[in-house]
Order: structure tokens, then C-alpha cells, then sequence
């Protein structure tokens, strides 16, 4: 179980199974004219799932009688509740407002505190999170919970040492915290490489970079990710407000830091990251890299994550072509030998891979959403990766996005399949 899993079941309130029995034999008028059976009925309807009618019932009943505390809890539980399940959807702005009424409630709650703290770092509004996450410290002291998310906050702003020592406090409350010591561990190799780094800075990205770097071409680097974000948020229909961090290491570095394999010519985890540390010129090869990192920042923007990596490698591929198109052997050689990969297999991880299947993986990647944005259109690939970003599942997104065609994604694939063979038949 996860350590937000864990913090929603703590504080996700329990009712009895015998009172809702009782309520069932009761009248609808009843329930209308009597502000307890309306509390009962709203807490009954939040465990059906109807958070909102439940809500309805909770608040009818809360505003008859404001002063009653059982009324006034069960309403601002209610609003957690409601809110725990859109967190669980990644329907982050959703769950915030509701962790918001929460509050407004039972603005000391430390729980309710604590839950629009950990929001908040999903909408990566990293000032609202730590204002909130040390509230809720304030009032907790120091818990597991608190000391690893403020720790997230804090990392992802750049605060390195204050997120190693939040982290170094939880391993002792709990030593052995697998999910910590990784975070820890990361931290502590990052801040090795980048502590003596140079900064710079454009509109939307913050960047380190390796002293021996020409600043000239850090700035020519940011240059052409600014026209990157104009492109990939153009076409896919986002500007994120946050800004972007971006690291410019040596190879060396790179490879501690991300832990990558050799064939890795850029990675993403929430900063781009490059090994570019030894080059003083944006070659088209450059350029095409930067688009391909940055498309990964807009896929993780729409999605939450919840991306097949098939998927957004192929987006990514696709911006990074329209700067350097390359040629696609290995596709053409798995046409005609029938060795694609199974898409299945290339929904998780392309680390484990070879030079050679990396190469596969990527251009088939690249090959499957070149198809679909040529015949259905980028703004179809975007309400794929919106209802990603809702928690559908993929096949469910796909299908959704592709209704009006009727298309779902076995019948994507075999088109794209039969469309691919055709080509090769006719050398095009």
C-alpha cells in the first residue's frame, strides 16, 4: 500500500452497516422533513458512490442546523470523501475544492490539511503544498507522511538539502522505507553532480548546467526548448503554468544521475535532463532531442502518468522527427521478417532493452502515432491523453477518443498493420 493509500484510509470515515438497514424502511418524506435521516441518507449514498447526492443530503441537513457538530462533520467528511475518490481518478483540481470546503469547516483539521497538501504537490502548485504540508506539521509534528511529501515539494523546488534532511527524518521513524531510501539516495547523487553547477534561466524553464558548458550554448538550449513548448503545446493544446526544470551534464554525470543506459540521449523524471556536457553547438540532432524531451512533459502534464510508454515515446518520437527525420531500418526489417513487438511489451520499460530493440521499440512507437495523427487528427491523440489523465484505462481511452469512428484499439493496430505492410509492398 502506498503512502497516500495509507493516509486516506486513516482519515475516510467508517458508518454503521445496521442504521443505514433501518434507513431503508424509511419514507422519502420522512427523510426530507427530519435533518438526522437526511445526514444518515447522505453518508448511505456516499458509501453507494454517490458522492454528490450524498453531499446534497449532508449540506441540507448541516444548514438546519449549523450548530449540531455530528451534522457539521459528517458534511466536511463527506467533502474528504468525495475528494479522496477524485484524488484516486487524478482528478487533482476536482479533489482540491473539495479538500478546500473540507476546511472551510475544520480549517485546523490537520488531515484535511494534510490531503490538500499532498494535492497540491500533484498539481505541482509546490508554494500552496508547502504552506499547507507544514500546517499540517505544525499541528502532527513529524510523520512519515508529511516529512515525505514536504520532501517531494522541496526536491522538485530546487531545495535539495531541505528535502535530503526531511527525508534522513523519516528513515528514522522508519528505517528500511524502501520508497524513501530510493528518494533519498537520488537526492543525494543529484546534489553530488549539480551543488557547483551554473544557472540560467528563460520564460517557462529553470536550468543547471555543468561549469565546463559554454553559457552561449545553455542559452541557445533554452532557446530552442521555448520553441519546443510553442509547438507541443500548440498541438496538443497546453502551456503549463509551472515551470520546467532542465540539468545539462556531462556524460559521466548523466549516467549516475539517471541511472540510464548507454544508448539514452535524453530522460525525463519531472526535469529534463541532458547529456550535453562535452558540445558547444544545437545540431539538428540537438534540436530534435529537446522537442522529443519536452513532448514528454506535456504527455505527463495530460495523463498524470498514466501514459503507456509505447505511447509516449511515439508522441515524443514524433515531435523529435519533425526537427531531424531519420530513417526507420529496423521497422522495415521487422515488417519483413514479422518481429514487431508486441505492444503489450512496450507499455513499461525500454531500459532493459539492447541498442538494436531500443531502436524497434522507438521507431514502431513512432510508426503506430504517426499513423493515428494522420488519420484521426492531433486533436484526437489529446482526448486520448486527457482521458488517461482522468484514469481510464488505455483501451477505454482509445475507444472513447475514437467513438465517432468507432474504433478501438485492436482495430487502430490492424489497421495500422495492414497500412504499414501496404507501404512496404510498394517501397513507399
Amino acid at each position: 500500500m502506498t503512502i497516500t493509500a495509507r493516509i486516506f484510509l486513516r482519515f475516510l470515515f467508517s458508518v454503521s452497516g445496521a442504521f443505514f438497514l433501518a434507513l431503508s424502511t424509511v419514507s422519502a418524506e420522512s427523510i426530507d422533513t427530519d435533518p438526522v435521516m437526511r445526514s444518515g441518507y447522505g453518508r448511505e449514498l456516499l458509501l453507494r458512490g454517490e458522492y454528490e447526492k450524498g453531499i446534497e443530503q449532508l449540506r441540507a441537513a448541516y444548514l438546519l442546523f449549523p450548530l449540531n457538530i455530528t451534522f457539521k462533520r459528517n458534511l466536511a467528511e463527506g467533502y474528504a470523501a468525495f475528494g479522496h475518490q477524485q484524488f484516486k481518478q487524478k482528478r487533482y483540481e476536482q479533489a482540491d475544492g473539495n479538500f478546500i470546503k473540507a476546511l472551510e469547516l475544520y480549517p485546523e483539521e490537520a488531515g484535511y490539511v494534510l490531503l490538500r497538501g499532498i494535492c497540491n504537490y500533484h498539481l505541482k502548485n509546490y508554494d500552496v503544498a508547502r504552506y499547507e504540508l507544514e500546517r499540517a506539521r505544525g499541528a502532527k509534528q513529524d510523520s512519515i507522511e508529511i516529512l515525505y511529501y514536504l520532501g517531494l515539494v522541496q526536491f522538485e523546488s530546487d531545495r535539495r538539502l531541505d528535502a535530503i534532511e526531511l527525508w534522513e527524518q523519516a528513515l528514522k521513524l522508519s528505517p528500511g522505507r524502501k520508497e524513501i531510501a530510493d528518494l533519498l539516495a537520488k537526492a543525494r547523487k543529484e546534489n553530488a553532480v549539480e551543488s557547483n553547477m551554473d544557472r540560467g534561466h528563460s520564460s517557462r524553464f529553470d536550468l543547471t548546467y555543468d561549469s565546463g558548458v559554454e553559457t552561449v550554448f545553455a542559452l541557445a538550449i533554452l532557446d530552442v526548448l521555448e520553441s519546443a513548448a510553442n509547438l507541443v503545446g500548440a498541438e496538443l493544446g497546453l502551456f503549463p503554468e509551472s515551470r520546467v526544470p532542465v540539468g545539462i551534464y556531462k556524460r559521466a554525470d548523466y549516467k549516475m544521475v539517471t541511472d540510464s543506459p548507454d544508448w539514452s540521449g535524453g530522460f525525463y523524471d519531472g526535469k529534463i535532463r541532458l547529456p550535453f556536457g562535452a558540445l558547444n553547438d544545437v545540431t539538428p540532432t540537438i534540436r530534435s532531442v529537446l522537442y522529443h524531451e519536452y513532448a514528454h512533459v506535456i504527455v505527463f502534464e495530460l495523463t498524470r502518468g498514466n501514459c503507456p510508454l509505447w505511447l509516449n515515446e511515439g508522441i515524443a518520437e514524433m515531435f523529435g522527427r519533425m526537427q531531424q527525420n531519420r530513417p526507420l531500418p529496423e521497422l522495415g526489417r521487422a515488417v519483413r521478417t514479422g518481429a514487431l513487438i508486441d505492444f503489450k511489451k512496450l507499455e513499461t520499460n525500454f531500459s532493459g532493452l539492447s541498442s538494436s530493440a531500443a531502436s524497434l521499440a522507438y521507431q514502431q512507437s513512432y510508426s503506430l502515432v504517426n499513423y493515428m495523427v494522420t488519420a484521426y487528427g492531433w486533436h484526437r491523440i489529446k482526448e486520448i491523453l486527457s482521458g488517461l489523465g482522468k484514469g481510464l484505462a488505455f483501451n477505454e481511452s482509445v475507444a472513447s477518443a475514437l467513438k465517432d469512428y468507432n474504433v478501438n484499439f485492436d482495430t487502430l493496430e490492424k489497421e495500422w498493420r495492414t497500412t504499414l505492410e501496404r507501404e512496404m509492398m510498394t517501397g513507399r
